[in-house]
């Protein structure tokens, strides 16, 4: 998302000043984390409530007026409810088809059919790559819960060993590799080379999706050892009898329906220049991430309510089981979007931005640097890639295009430095994974940090023999 930027004609973004001096706002910030931590941690409060004021605690020590506050953070509740708030029902829904049904059974089966125990993780990897390619890290993960239960479930392995993989691979996608908002944004703003940017984010996106993902989910597992739970467990039929399973193709054809949709529309955006060509009409349309998802729900009431022998009844009444669950999900990640927006207004990411502008390092290193202040401040990785190309663009200026792309990669990868209490991925992880806050950091955080650090090494390292 991009709350509290306004991409201009000229596409130059017009940042937040700073609301008061520097110290001020450091201090807000690091007092409305530490109250959001203490409160879940210590005082056992619901994140919701948490988030409200830890919202307030950073508007108030900045010198802001409690109703300004308030507006802030009921605009970024709103913003955050509106699009992955939706997005979330519309994944539940479709999560559920595909337990019931069986389908998420036949793809476990398949998965497990053909992989050793050892290579498991590995396979969830390549799994959260494909998916995520075209697709936003929020639904890609919702998607994907149901099988991640089940590979756990089955393969008696730590949650967290199967589901860290999936997870790097669809972070990796998100920060690397175009379609993605992101990426496209940072090669508009810096006006690199689509073709040798989407080349060279596939490079950088595999190393560090294996250590980020099997190798790292392999120690994660260790440390934190959580079991699946039985949400999407397969439904059974009156005698016990397990439902008839709609086939693998056919289960594969839904859930890569949404991805094919976007995928097409990121497509002829690239290829096709004219909004008005009706062909880009269309996809546009379709491949919305809303329309996407909406469109692989009814059509997996046909392929997979349908293909499991549900009657209407009995489609409807899976498709309702499947909301009730995810609303406390909904409201924590809604109010995690109201925090940042809170942290965005007050214009502390701009005041980082420009402390790290006025160091003097190398600029793929400088550009990493100001997207991981703004990741940390802001929670958000859109903001953070968007506002640390604008200010690089000087910095790039007469440079070889391959150096261009690698500027834009550098700021992809800290853009995904250290999720926390700021971003809505933090919460989507903590609530599907059943974690505290301190298995959270443990687990999906240094992930996070793991990717954004082995990304920057590996742009490095290209930087020598490109």
């Amino acid at each position: 998302m991009t709350a509290g930027l306004t991409v201009l004609a000229d596409d130059a973004p017009k940042l937040t000043e700073p609301v008061a001096s520097g110290g001020q706002l450091l201090l807000a910030f690091l007092a409305g984390i530490a109250v959001i931590v203490v409160l879940i941690t210590v005082v056992k409060l619901h994140p919701f409530l948490s988030l409200i004021f830890g919202a307030l605690v950073v508007g108030i020590v900045a010198g802001q007026d409690v109703q300004a506050v308030l507006s802030s953070f009921a605009k970024g509740f709103g913003d955050t409810a509106a699009s992955v708030g939706t997005l979330i029902a519309l994944g539940a829904m479709f999560a559920k088809l595909l337990a019931d049904s069986g389908g998420a059974d036949q793809i476990v089966d398949t998965i497990i059919g053909h992989s050793s125990p050892r290579m498991l993780p590995w396979a969830m990897a390549l799994v959260g790559a494909i998916i995520g390619l075209p697709m936003f890290f929020e639904i890609g993960l919702v998607l994907l819960m149901p099988v991640i239960y089940l590979v756990s479930r089955r393969s008696q392995q730590s949650l967290v060993t199967v589901g860290i993989p999936a997870l790097a691979g669809l972070s990796a996608m998100h920060g690397f590799v175009p379609p993605h908002p992101g990426p496209l944004t940072a090669i508009g703003l810096l006006h690199a080379d689509l073709g040798i940017t989407l080349a060279l984010g596939v490079v950088v996106a595999v190393p560090t999706i294996l250590l980020a993902g099997p190798l790292y989910g392999r120690v994660a597992g260790r440390w934190v050892v959580v079991d699946a739970p039985d949400t999407f467990n397969a439904d059974r039929l009156a005698d016990g009898e397990q439902r008839r399973r709609p086939s693998f193709g056919i289960t594969l054809f839904s859930i890569l329906l949404p991805v094919v949709l976007m995928l097409g529309k990121a497509v002829v955006d690239v290829l096709l220049s004219a909004k008005t060509h009706p062909v880009r009409q269309v996809l546009d349309t379709l491949g919305t991430p809303l329309v996407a998802l909406l469109i692989a729900v009814v059509v997996g009431m046909f392929t997979l309510g349908r293909g499991a022998g549900m009657d209407r009844r009995e489609i409807t009444a899976c498709i309702e089981s499947g909301l009730p669950p995810v609303a406390s999900i909904i409201l924590i990640v809604a109010a995690g979007g109201g925090f940042k927006q809170v942290l965005v207004d007050t214009g502390i990411g701009t005041l980082l931005a420009r402390w790290a502008e006025g160091a003097h390092v190398s600029v793929l290193v400088l550009a990493w640097v100001i997207a991981v202040l703004i990741r940390l401040a802001t929670g958000s990785a859109t903001v953070a890639t968007i506002t640390a190309s604008s200010l690089v663009v000087p910095l790039v200026a007469g440079l070889p295009s391959t150096q261009v792309s690698l500027a834009v990669l550098a700021v992809g990868a800290g853009s995904l430095f250290f999720s926390h209490v700021n971003d809505a991925g933090f919460w989507l992880v903590n609530q599907y994974f059943r974690l505290t806050v301190g298995q959270t950091i443990k687990t999906w955080s240094i992930m996070e940090t793991v990717l954004s650090v082995s990304g920057l090494a590996v742009v490095l390292l290209l930087d020598l023999v490109v």
